[in-house]
């Protein structure tokens, strides 16, 4: 599985050119196939996308400087970590949450988080959508 890294170039914000395309896409495939059909809903991992959009809003509005935003940020990883005991998702999106929360310092890094969280979303449910259709052409054929 790719490296997820944000940045070519941090420095001069230069982000990782693959990171909204071959490295969601890749990390999406894997989550899905891991998942099957009883975990890794797309419900289940909508509702952590939502949170980043949530968050995401608060820091737009209330203006605030990042550092006050950083520990709700940072709680995304406990929250993935009871939604695995939970048994609503697997180990490796629990990786894909951690890998993304370490990769975040500053409201920028958070701001490419959002919108790599946004573009593993669109292949997530293509990967859902796909599969859902695969399994259904297979019962046909029982």
């Amino acid at each position: 599985m790719k490296k997820i890294e944000f940045w070519r170039n941090k420095e001069n914000k230069v982000i990782n050119p693959d990171l909204f395309s071959e490295v969601a896409n890749e990390w999406a495939r894997e989550i899905k196939e891991e998942g099957k059909k009883d975990k890794n809903k797309i419900s289940q991992i909508r509702k952590f996308y939502d949170e980043v959009l949530n968050l995401s809003e608060r820091i737009k509005y209330e203006r605030r400087d990042f550092q006050f935003y950083l520990p709700y940020v940072r709680m995304l990883k406990a929250k993935a970590y009871y939604a695995l005991g939970r048994k609503h998702i697997t180990e490796k999106f629990v990786r894909f949450i951690e890998a993304c929360i370490n990769e975040i310092e500053t409201k920028e890094d958070f701001e490419v988080y959002k919108e790599f969280f946004e573009a593993f979303m669109g292949f997530y449910r293509y990967y859902d959508e796909n599969i859902k259709h695969i399994q259904q052409k297979q019962q046909l054929k029982k």
